[in-house]
């Protein structure tokens, strides 16, 4: 008895093979040669296209008129924000608003995150002694209200640059006294130490670290010296050391997560002190970067927003476009009882699918 295996019989039956020209090269139909792609340009036809709700509008009214004369300070001082060189697509809706992110800690990162834009060096140059003040006057020129600074990791400095962190805010609130003022902060490598010297007497109202993706993808996403367990350490260490500040995270969608594993990460964070989250899509940022998994639609979003404040967040942005600092004035005022940021009039919204009832703030879809 001669025994087949059916597959190899399928393969050599049922798929049309191509023929070989001379060299080896494999032809279409019409006897052409098909040029072979090499990796990189394997990945960059594999980058998916963006769906048709990846739309934003341009704001009106005042937030037309408040977005101009920030646009104009920053052009006509030579400031540097995150809205501008991230290309954000809700720049509108936040500068319309009083409401900015600065990166603070130099231009490149000791780490190398495969979902990040930001470049990565080992030994970064020396921090600039005069960017706490340069900072301080870059917003007062602005106007703003509200301001998010952001850093890059420095792990190449003792306490990963939290004293750098802490002048800078100090800074900041000394020239803008009235001004709002939330820390997107880095995980610091783990050092308590370091974090309980940046957050004493720190003038805050949100200190925020994003886990950025559910935990089982860590070792795809974030750099190896990241976790989503250290990640939880520090956002629980930061809300015994200052119970008085708000506490935010951040989850980008779209990296080969489950929706069940999106609730159970948020159930964590929330266990951990968190009051405030974001949800928004991945989007990758070249094709060097990891490719997206999928494109939730609106509703999706709409769904985990609900799930989110039954889970018991105080404030919660969630939608295709929403990125971690995303209406931040607006969703600290929504954590301490305002109205949910995702019914408030939109410049370009990245949450205009989601409504609420008056009664009893239950999420549906437009």
């Amino acid at each position: 008895m001669i025994i087949v295996n059916v597959y190899v019989l399928f393969e050599a039956f049922m798929v049309p093979r191509l023929p070989l020209v001379e060299g080896g090269e494999e032809v279409n139909k019409d006897g052409n040669a098909i040029k072979k792609m090499s990796p990189i340009e394997k990945r960059k036809a594999e980058r998916k296209r963006l769906p048709e709700w990846f739309k934003t509008s341009l704001p009106i009214g005042e937030a037309q008129k408040k977005f101009n004369e920030a646009r104009d300070n920053v052009r006509e001082h030579g400031l540097n924000t995150v809205c501008e060189e991230a290309r954000c697509p809700n720049i509108h809706d936040c500068w319309g608003r009083g409401t900015a992110t600065f990166m603070i800690a130099g231009e490149v990162c000791t780490r190398g995150c495969k979902f990040c834009a930001v470049g990565t060096v080992k030994k970064p140059e020396k921090l600039d002694q005069n960017e706490p003040k340069e900072l301080a006057n870059s917003i007062k020129r602005m106007g703003l209200e509200y301001a998010v600074i952001t850093v890059v990791n420095r792990d190449d400095l003792e306490d990963g640059g939290a004293r750098h962190y802490k002048n800078c805010i100090i800074e900041v609130k000394k020239e803008n006294p009235e001004i709002g003022l939330e820390l997107l902060c880095s995980d610091l490598d783990g050092n308590i130490d370091a974090l309980k010297m940046l957050l004493k007497d720190l003038p805050l109202k949100v200190f925020a670290h994003n886990v950025e993706c559910v935990p089982r993808l860590d070792s795809k996403v974030r750099d190896a010296r990241a976790s989503f367990e250290q990640s939880l350490k520090i956002l629980r260490m930061a809300r015994k050391l200052r119970p008085d500040l708000k506490i935010k995270s951040s989850l980008m969608v779209g990296l080969g997560e489950t929706d069940e594993e999106i609730v159970e990460a948020m159930e964590l964070l929330k266990s951990s002190g968190v009051d405030m989250i974001t949800l928004g899509q991945y989007l990758q940022p070249s094709y060097k970067h990891l490719p997206v998994s999928r494109f939730p639609e609106p509703e999706k979003f709409a769904i985990w927003d609900g799930l989110a404040r039954e889970i018991g967040f105080k404030a919660v942005a969630s939608g295709p476009l929403v990125r971690s600092s995303y209406r931040a004035g607006l969703l600290y005022e929504e954590s301490n009882g305002g109205i949910p940021v995702a019914i408030k009039s939109s410049t370009g919204s990245a949450v205009t699918n989601i409504s609420y009832h008056n009664s009893d703030k239950t999420v549906i879809t437009k």
